[in-house]
C-alpha cells in the first residue's frame, strides 16, 4: 500500500492518522509540493487533480480524496470503527468533519495561496490574514459544535476517536505550521491533546515526517 502524499499536506495527514489507528502498514511516496512534483507527468498519472493525498493499493486504481480514501479504509477495515454504531452518531462525526474539510482547509491549501500571491498579487501579511480568518472561523464553529452536543466526552463524539477527532486534529496542526493562537477554543485544544496521547496521531504529526523541518520558521 503506498500513500502519495507531502510532510505539510493537513489531507495527507488525515489519511495517515487514519492507516495507523487501524493498524495499517503502508509506505509513504514524498510528493514535494513546494518543488511542484504534483504537476510532473508521473504523478498526474497517479492523480490528475495534482494534489495529495492519493492512495494505491496492489495494482488498483489510485483512491483520491482524504476522506473517500478514509471511508474506503472504515469499510474495508472496520477495525476499529472511527464512526459510531448509530446513524445520528455517524451524522454528528460527518458533520464534525465536514466543518474541517469542506468549510475550511479548502481555502487555504498550497494553490489557494499561489494563486492570492501570483494572480491576485496579495502580499503575504493580507495572506496571512486570510489563512487565519478561514483557520480560526472553522475551529471555532468546532467549539461551539463541541461545546452544545452532549455526545462530546473525551474526544469528538465518545470515548474514542472518530473521523471527527481526525480533522480536528489535522486542523490544529495546520494552526501550529503557522503559528496561530488557539486560546479562542478550548474544546477543540483539550481533544486535541487527548489525540496525541495516542501513538498513531503523534507518529502521524507534520513534524515527524521525513522531509519536515528541524525548526518552523514563522
Amino acid at each position: 500500500m503506498k500513500l502519495y502524499g507531502f510532510w505539510r499536506s493537513l489531507a495527507t495527514c488525515r489519511v495517515r492518522i487514519a492507516l495507523n489507528l487501524k493498524g495499517i502498514p503502508f509506505e509513504e511516496v514524498p510528493i514535494d509540493l513546494v518543488r511542484g512534483d504534483q504537476h510532473a507527468d508521473h504523478y498526474k498519472a497517479v492523480n490528475p487533480q495534482a494534489v495529495v493525498p492519493a492512495l494505491v493499493i496492489d495494482d488498483d486504481a489510485p483512491l483520491f480524496q482524504s476522506m473517500a480514501i478514509i471511508e474506503y479504509l472504515e469499510e474495508t477495515y472496520p477495525k476499529p470503527s472511527l464512526l459510531p454504531a448509530n446513524a445520528r452518531g455517524r451524522a454528528r462525526v460527518r458533520g464534525l468533519a465536514q466543518i474541517i474539510v469542506s468549510d475550511t482547509h479548502p481555502l487555504i491549501v498550497p494553490r489557494v495561496r499561489e494563486f492570492l500571491e501570483k494572480e491576485l498579487k496579495i502580499e503575504e501579511t493580507r495572506r496571512n490574514q486570510w489563512i487565519q480568518n478561514w483557520v480560526m472561523k472553522g475551529l471555532q464553529a468546532l467549539e461551539a459544535q463541541l461545546v452544545k452536543g452532549t455526545e462530546t466526552a473525551r474526544f469528538c463524539h465518545g470515548t474514542n476517536p472518530t473521523v471527527a477527532d481526525i480533522c480536528l486534529a489535522s486542523q490544529v496542526f495546520g494552526t501550529q505550521l503557522f503559528g496561530f493562537d488557539t486560546s479562542s477554543v478550548p474544546n477543540v485544544m483539550r481533544v486535541f491533546s487527548e489525540c496525541m496521547k495516542l501513538e498513531a496521531f503523534d507518529r502521524a504529526q507534520p513534524l515527524k515526517q521525513p522531509g519536515a523541518p528541524a525548526k518552523l520558521q514563522h
